[in-house]
């Protein structure tokens, strides 16, 4: 009759700072150069929507983010935001200012894109389109998620560029334009590259599309 012969304490010891090197080998080279291993992507054509005339779909480098347009609250500003998305105007643009779990900022098409992006003047640039009026509204909560136009330290001064929420932010209230809401994908937006030193990103995350669901 064979006989169990047991590990010592040693072999034991051996066995387990083996395991721990293989999780920790596996951490390193697969789960953290891959930032979007346990992120959900979204497809649009899986889902239904009530209005989707106002559906609006964000392509990032962690997939999409479905976006539901507000053109009863601001019908000015949304008006803006679609004929840019229609036009691809955001494709391949940064995302040049991120605050970590509070905001992502993207839309500067004069100094934000990929293939010409001029890390001086990025955040100042203009569309070309001129500015529209702000479309303020003290009942709307600008909660995670809201979509919301960016402008300058006076009324009146939105253009292209855009920000969206990564979490309740009641202080904006009344003092934004606000143009929809991330309906999925909230935590695509999360994994943009950020910089801790600073809100503004060098070699920062690119828009790959931004597309209206119906055309």
């Amino acid at each position: 009759m064979s006989e169990l012969i047991k590990q010592s304490k040693s072999e034991k010891f051996l066995v387990g700072l083996i395991l721990i090197l293989i999780i920790l080998i596996l951490y390193i080279f697969v789960i953290l150069p891959n930032k979007c291993l346990f992120v959900k992507n979204y497809d649009p054509k899986e889902i239904n929507f009530e209005k989707p005339e106002n559906i609006s779909v964000l392509n990032v480098s962690c997939g999409n983010v479905i976006i539901e347009l507000y053109p009863d609250i601001s019908p000015v500003a949304v008006k803006r935001f679609k004929m840019l998305i229609q036009a691809g105007k955001y494709d391949d643009v940064a995302f040049h200012r991120v605050i970590k779990d509070v905001l992502v900022q993207a839309g500067d098409l004069e100094f934000g894109k990929k293939d010409n992006i001029n890390y001086t003047y990025i955040g100042s640039g203009k569309s070309g389109f001129g500015l529209i009026k702000s479309e303020f509204n003290k009942k709307f909560k600008f909660e995670e998620g809201t979509v919301a136009m960016v402008k300058l330290d006076k009324k009146d001064t939105e253009d292209s560029q855009f920000f969206i929420l990564l979490q309740d932010s009641p202080t904006f209230n009344g003092k934004y334009t606000p143009v929809g809401k991330v309906l999925y994908g909230i935590e695509v937006l999360k994994k943009i590259k950020n910089n801790d030193k600073s809100e503004y990103v060098l070699r920062p995350d690119f828009i790959n599309s931004f597309k209206l669901l119906i055309n």
